[in-house]
């Protein structure tokens, strides 16, 4: 169990790095007034935009069991204290909104109410049935944030259902196929409004986020396992903190975003960033169990103390 503990940190940190680089893009994009693409674009939108939300929105299902089962060892009532949790992100999702509207953490605490929380009383194998068919209507509507409710779903049922280790080798080779072909498909049919689709970009980016996810699972079975992980586990067990204080250097970075037309000042941006906050993420990691907003979101979501700093620790 420790071992995958570690490994969903490091898919979380993975979609962090993911995340980071695809909002710096879209923030200049949106302020350059949608200019003439290029190549910058070209692999963001292809490679990247649309690959990395659908792994943070499948890892929230999948945490949700995680803190009721969690929950339920600690209260009697764990859904009410799992409601007073997604009610203390939706307060984090409000003020995030404020300064960049259409975030997505209001949103995935409402949907964690509206969808998720009525789910864990369904019988399990509903949940992955409703996954499937809510994520693949998503899918025919054009993606966007509909995706959100299914991949909860999705996320929840292979925790109920964790799928056998064998299978990854054949889900990174089929899934890594799939993304190639829809990507192509899409974008020769983009001009071409008697074969153009909407459900080929989302399904294109669905099959690249299983890809990635998949190909990183695989990459911590192997040699570079140890460096992987000291790298991402780090983001992702402080993803909210990180998260948050990304968008603060984006907007204060805009400027100089901006005055770049070839878009690479954002990406340089991004790199720097997150080798900073994977080093700030390891130190405070040594001194304190929690990031400084996970231990509020902890704090506010039990209503009691909650101790941060490690024994032995002079922090």
């Amino acid at each position: 169990m420790t071992r995958r503990l570690h490994e969903l940190d490091a898919l979380r940190g993975f979609a962090v790095c993911g995340i980071m680089l695809v909002n710096t893009w879209q923030h200049t994009r949106e302020q350059l007034g949608a200019p003439d693409r290029n190549a910058v674009d070209w692999a963001i939108d292809n490679l990247l935009q649309s690959r990395f939300y659908p792994i943070f929105s499948f890892l929230f299902g999948l945490s949700f069991v995680l803190f009721l089962r969690s929950a339920a060892e600690r209260t009697d009532h764990p859904r009410v204290v799992l409601l007073r949790r997604l009610a203390v992100l939706a307060c984090f999702g409000l003020v995030h909104q404020l300064v960049n509207p259409g975030e997505v953490l209001l949103p995935y605490a409402i949907f964690g109410v509206l969808v998720l929380l009525p789910a864990s009383f369904l019988p399990r194998p509903a949940v992955p049935v409703l996954g499937l068919a809510v994520t693949a209507w998503a899918v025919h509507e054009g993606g966007g944030m509909k995706l959100i409710p299914g991949l909860f779903l999705l996320g929840m049922a292979v925790m109920e259902y964790p799928p056998p280790e064998w299978l990854l080798p054949p889900s990174f080779a089929v899934s890594a196929v799939l993304a190639v072909g829809l990507g192509y498909l899409w974008i020769r049919t983009l001009d071409d409004p008697g074969l153009f689709y909407r459900g080929t970009y989302p399904a294109a980016g669905l099959a690249a986020a299983v890809a990635y996810c998949t190909g990183l699972l695989l990459l911590l079975r192997s040699r570079p396992r140890d460096a992987l992980l000291a790298v991402l586990a780090p983001l992702g067990r402080m993803a909210l903190t990180n998260y948050l204080v990304s968008t603060a250097v984006i907007l204060l970075a805009l400027p100089l975003l901006t005055a770049d037309p070839t878009r690479i000042a954002g990406v340089l941006l991004s790199a720097g960033v997150l080798a900073l906050q994977v080093v700030l993420s390891r130190k405070w990691l040594a001194r304190f169990r929690y990031g400084p907003l996970e231990w509020l979101w902890r704090r506010l979501t039990w209503m009691e103390a909650a101790p941060n700093r490690r024994i032995g620790s002079n922090a």
